[in-house]
């Protein structure tokens, strides 16, 4: 009997056991709702900079039909000039002023000399004019900044982190580019909707003709909105600097994500490209953090390694296909502004 009190343990034992395991399960459930937290913290952010990178190509392509694969080289230059002026004066805003000026230069330039001549072609035309600027400004890249990757830091007054909820800090750059994308969406939005240069934007989206017949200057509107695009390009650029490294050909990974971000939105859509990015950010944050663990419910561990990163890497055209096997025309029908 004393030994099946003894194997048994004490009351008070059996007590602190229960606390015990009650703390660890507590703690476990609070571990396992931070990093969803953060996970879902992390899509918002990677969403936001592929809404800059994908509002700026689906104006383009929307107004003016031009599929521009060099928009990825743009993000680029904004990246390397912010990362170079950064380097040389220690100051992140001077960067930041930098690269939108230089993007905006770059992009009115190529506009005026490349792609005016463009807009009357066919497609083709289009994406191998666009594919030959863009291993232009790989060489050139490396030609000025040489083949080795530069890397920025985050500025000083975003290098620490922020409690959005108890116990659950997260770097104030990260929530920063949040706020900033926000804020650009938000103000897109009052552009396109509310303004007189957004009406035309509107029209000429509709019927570019019928503009130019009323006597706007549709010359004109083309290089403005291509303008604004290289610069919300830059700002993606620049803001993924002192998280992404800048290197040659950063751009056409980026660009990519862009493609299927504007295609799932809808092509022409504002509204579609920032809800698509949200939604793209997200499910390959989550994707990539979460679907290797849960694989190995259902397989091995070493399969789950195997095949978690290379499914992770693939939902977001997953995501696509579902989406236009349901809305062919993407979330938002085109020219939804």
């Amino acid at each position: 009997m004393h030994a099946q009190a003894l194997a048994r343990g004490r009351p008070d034992e059996r007590i602190d056991r229960r606390s015990r395991n009650t703390w660890l399960a507590a703690s476990s459930e609070a571990v396992a709702v931070t990093a969803v937290l953060e996970q879902l913290l992390n899509g918002a952010q990677f969403g936001v900079m592929l809404f800059l990178m994908a509002a700026g190509l689906t104006l383009i392509f929307g107004i003016m039909n031009l599929i521009n694969l060099a928009h990825g080289s743009l993000y680029m230059v904004g990246a390397y000039v912010a990362a170079a002026i950064f380097s040389a004066t220690g100051s992140f805003l001077l960067g930041l002023a930098a690269a939108l000026s230089a993007a905006v230069l770059v992009g009115v330039a190529i506009e005026i000399i490349v792609f005016r001549t463009l807009y009357e072609r066919d497609h083709l035309d289009q994406v191998l004019a666009t594919f030959g600027l863009i291993l232009f400004f790989n060489e050139m890249v490396r030609i000025l900044w040489g083949s080795t990757a530069l890397y920025m830091s985050a500025p000083g007054f975003l290098s620490g982190r922020v409690e959005l909820l108890p116990g659950i800090p997260y770097p104030a750059y990260r929530v920063a580019i949040i706020a900033v994308g926000l804020a650009i969406a938000l103000l897109l939005y009052l552009l396109i909707a509310r303004t007189r240069i957004g009406m035309l934007i509107r029209a000429g989206a509709s019927n570019r003709v019928m503009l130019g017949a009323l006597g706007i200057n549709v010359t004109l509107l083309y290089t403005l909105v291509f303008a604004m695009g290289s610069a919300l390009a830059a700002l993606a650029g620049v803001m993924s600097g002192p998280i992404f490294t800048v290197e040659s050909g950063m751009g056409e990974s980026v660009l990519i994500l862009a493609f299927v971000v504007i295609v799932i939105g809808g092509i022409g859509s504002i509204r579609g490209a920032f809800v698509a990015a949200l939604l793209v950010g997200v499910v390959d944050a989550t994707g990539r953090a979460f679907l290797r663990p849960f694989l190995t419910i259902f397989m091995g561990g070493s399969a789950a390694a195997k095949f978690g990163p290379a499914l992770a890497s693939m939902l977001i055209y997953i995501l696509m296909a579902a989406v236009l096997f349901v809305r062919p025309q993407g979330l938002f029908p085109p020219r939804g502004f």
